[in-house]
């Protein structure tokens, strides 16, 4: 956090300085944007195919093919979720979290994109439906479906309390990989990545610039779906917090279900899907071969 009393005095143009407008630092305009007219035409033909439980302090995968859609949907009462993708055939290429905050915002909603890690860079998924959507920014600069922070994770959990809590989100997350993808816990930990915070309202303090958390406002029947660029893996973990009304991390919170459905427009549909391509940037950072 930055100094109540800084210890250095401001410069005189300091007022000037401070007036500067900002510079969007990755301006979106230049992406293709996605057609969500012919994917809402697509998504009325789709059946469901697939469903799986996220238990309470819990987490499970599920596989969505290129061209289908995924849907986390909230049950029982009042509960946010720890989303992670991962490619199938490959799970090194994984959800960005910060490149995609960098690119679309704090916090996503339809039409905004999940991108992958480098050096893949391309789209995973695109939001298609966000019933929260209405929510938008309340007083205290706080929204839902962030990618501004991690997961709740034992290590943070030990540096602050002393003490070892084995269902944050990173554990979950890490049980449920190594179980669906059959690999050893070890392994799948080092595949965990930095989340989408499904239904979970975030934001920073405008004093101090702290991560903060509130009530989610999401009911039982609320969802953000996704349509699925290429192959996934998708991850979902009913975070300890409940609603995140007051902690995380612990067995104080009221929590519920979650539940993922796979919705596929048919075999026909997923064919004529276009995969996105990946980067095209040629990886050789500047080094001239001799």
């Amino acid at each position: 956090m930055k100094l109540v009393k800084p210890n250095f005095p401001p410069p005189v143009d300091a007022a000037d300085r401070k007036a500067i407008a900002p510079v969007i630092c990755y301006p979106p305009e230049s992406l293709d944007p996605p057609d969500l007219t012919t994917l809402s035409i697509l998504r009325e033909g789709a059946v469901k195919t697939a469903e799986v439980i996220a238990a309470p302090r819990d987490a499970a995968c599920i596989e969505v093919p290129a061209g289908a859609f995924v849907r986390v949907v909230s049950v029982d009462g009042p509960q946010v979720g720890d989303l992670n993708m991962w490619n199938k055939h490959d799970l090194t290429e994984r959800f960005y979290s910060g490149k995609t905050r960098a690119l679309h915002g704090t916090h996503l909603s339809t039409g905004d994109r999940m991108w992958s890690s480098f050096p893949n860079m391309r789209p995973m998924a695109t939001i298609v439906a966000d019933t929260l959507d209405w929510y938008g920014f309340d007083s205290y600069g706080g929204s839902v479906h962030d990618v501004i922070g991690t997961r709740c994770d034992p290590y943070t959990g030990r540096l602050l309390s002393g003490d070892d809590y084995h269902y944050c989100c990173h554990s979950n997350l890490t049980r449920a990989l190594a179980s669906h993808c059959d690999l050893p816990l070890h392994e799948a930990e080092m595949l965990v990545h930095d989340v989408l915070n499904v239904f979970m309202c975030t934001g920073f303090t405008r004093d101090t610039g702290q991560y903060f958390m509130k009530a989610s406002p999401v009911r039982p029947g609320d969802y953000l779906e996704f349509h699925a660029e290429i192959d996934l893996i998708v991850g979902l973990s009913a975070c300890p917090g409940g609603d995140c009304s007051s902690e995380h991390s612990s067995d104080a919170a009221a929590c519920y279900p979650l539940v993922m459905e796979v919705y596929d427009p048919g075999e026909d549909a997923r064919a004529a899907h276009v995969q996105p391509d990946r980067s095209k940037y040629d990886r050789t950072h500047g080094v001239v071969n001799g």
